[in-house]
């Protein structure tokens, strides 16, 4: 057991440093301290706990199995701190501190530009972070304490988590414009698609990880039927100038395809009987309680996300 002793915050905010950045050099800018002054602070906390916690190499440091155990003690000691730190110093009015957002990369294109300009006027006293990431991992970020609020697809239920319903997006198949008729202003309503016809297409689709393709499988496995996996791209954008160039087709949700700059190349067919529905979702840890600003950040994003285009 560690011996936690003399040990303080300020040795361990200067641990985590040094071990994110991999070098006391680095670590010495950022903290805007003196590199021996540095190492003395570290050197005295390898002994307060009888351990080592790098191991030292020509391209700077490693953590120890000792120091790998105290980092990820040491990222929740000072995230609790911050998080008591701006609880107690929020009032009322002007919520302080700062929030950290996750952002599944086909949503995060629309929302970032217009959530960073409503949070800049509403909360100017506060700090803002946002970071992309699949949705399995900023479940995994939120339930571990690395971000404060996520926003994640069809995500499963689990004790550490409390999650809230957003919106709800039908699945399409998504397949390029005939040519001539992709870029008018005007374009019909596609037909919709039943899902017993889904095989005929060839699909371009993200890897297994993906919530939007363990949705898909799911529901063609309930319909009996079996997909033709032409391209496992994770990357939408990606998917969409594949499409785009005759590649296969894709099935995506209608922000998918709207945050695409080449959304006026595509024909978007509703896919039914059954009709799949991506449900996308607030995701907060349960064990821990929100902070002024985190309300406040999650009512800004439910209200962005409440007003994209169906």
């Amino acid at each position: 057991m560690y011996n936690l002793g003399a040990m303080n915050l300020k040795q361990l905010e200067y641990f985590v440093h040094v071990a994110e950045l991999g070098s006391f050099s680095k670590a010495a800018v950022v903290l805007d301290i003196a590199q021996p002054a540095l190492s003395r602070q570290v050197r005295s906390l390898e002994t307060e706990l009888r351990q080592q916690l790098f191991l030292r190499n020509g391209r700077g440091v490693a953590l120890t199995d000792a120091g790998k155990r105290l980092f990820d003690h040491s990222v929740a000691v000072l995230q609790l701190m911050a998080h008591a730190r701006e609880d107690l110093g929020a009032s009322r009015d002007e919520p302080v501190g700062r929030v950290t957002i996750g952002l599944p990369p086909s949503i995060g294109r629309q929302l970032t530009l217009p959530l960073i300009d409503r949070f800049k006027k509403q909360l100017p006293a506060a700090r803002l972070a946002i970071v992309e990431g699949l949705s399995t991992h900023i479940v995994e970020w939120v339930t571990t304490g690395r971000i404060d609020i996520g926003l994640v697809y069809n995500p499963e239920a689990q004790a550490g988590l409390e999650i809230t319903p957003l919106l709800q997006e039908p699945l399409s198949l998504v397949s390029r414009a005939p040519k001539g008729k992709g870029m008018g202003k005007r374009k019909p309503a596609a037909p919709p698609l039943p899902m017993k016809e889904l095989p005929r297409y060839p699909l371009i689709v993200p890897e297994r990880v993906h919530a939007m393709r363990r949705l898909l499988e799911t529901q063609a496995a309930l319909a009996g039927i079996k997909l033709d996996i032409a391209w496992e791209v994770s990357s939408v954008p990606s998917i969409i100038d594949l499409v785009c160039a005759g590649y296969g087709h894709a099935v995506l949700t209608a922000s998918g395809v709207a945050a695409s700059a080449r959304s006026g190349e595509l024909v978007v067919r509703r896919l039914t009987d059954p009709a799949p529905v991506s449900v996308l979702c607030l995701a907060v840890s349960a064990h821990k309680r929100p902070t002024p600003l985190a309300l406040q950040a999650m009512r800004l994003l439910s209200e962005l996300v409440r007003g994209l285009p169906a």
